[in-house]
């Protein structure tokens, strides 16, 4: 059964998540997995030392992010008003390919060596490589990638910032869950959750050329990898 939270950007929200992690190091199970990283994201701002346990597992946490990150699976939990990270996110197929496949199985009554106009082998060559593609990527690993997207100064306008990152979309991303961290000197970094389809989204290539150029770079200083696992 899923464990839930609720509110984790009020005071009784975290007061919750602390009773509930006095006896537990992580929120599901013996280690530190998908669970963690979905209540980590959920979190607006890192806790205060008012809440010793929520901050304790924040902490323990964001090293693991720095350091090696978190692949298990988990039991499963639920954040009101916040996804939790699933390969289901990415798995369903565009209606286009669903549509393809279908168009794929009405060709069993075509006579392929019969007398075909050219607008018909033409039709049946697309269907044919979108049903190619489809298989393509339902055969395609994914991974879950965590990023920390750094502002020019403390002037930039942060909300213009995560506008122009979640504006980049290619086949194959699925942004997520995203929050400010504050770095020091009033300056906040975004830090962000995407999903990505291997075979279609190289991570280096989204950022050297679609995260850090014009028009994005007016907000981007740099962007670099927190955590990178498979799903």
């Amino acid at each position: 059964m899923a464990v839930a939270f609720h509110d984790l950007g009020s005071t009784s929200g975290l007061k919750k998540l602390d009773e509930y992690l006095l006896t537990r190091s992580y929120i599901t199970g013996y280690q530190a997995s998908k669970d963690d990283i979905t209540v980590h994201a959920a979190l607006p701002k890192p806790p205060s030392s008012e809440f010793v346990n929520v901050s304790r597992w924040f902490n323990h946490i964001e090293a693991l992010l720095r350091i090696s990150g978190v692949s298990a699976e988990g039991c499963g939990v639920i954040v009101e008003g916040f996804a939790a990270i699933t390969e289901e996110a990415v798995a369903t197929p565009p209606a286009g390919d669903t549509k393809a496949a279908a168009a794929e199985d009405d060709d069993d009554d075509v006579d392929l060596f019969g007398e075909e106009t050219e607008e018909e082998k033409k039709a049946a060559e697309e269907r044919a490589a979108a049903v190619k593609k489809s298989a393509k990527k339902k055969e395609s690993g994914k991974s879950s990638v965590l990023l920390d997207v750094k502002p020019w100064d403390d002037e930039t306008d942060m909300k213009k910032l995560e506008e122009a990152v979640k504006s980049i979309q290619m086949e194959g991303l699925l942004w997520g869950a995203s929050k400010l961290v504050p770095v020091g000197y009033g300056i906040k970094k975004l830090q962000i959750m995407m999903t990505i389809v291997d075979d279609l989204v190289s991570v280096d290539t989204l950022i050297e050329e679609h995260l850090t150029v014009e028009p994005v770079n007016e907000y981007v200083q740099s962007c670099d990898i927190v955590a990178f696992n498979k799903i």
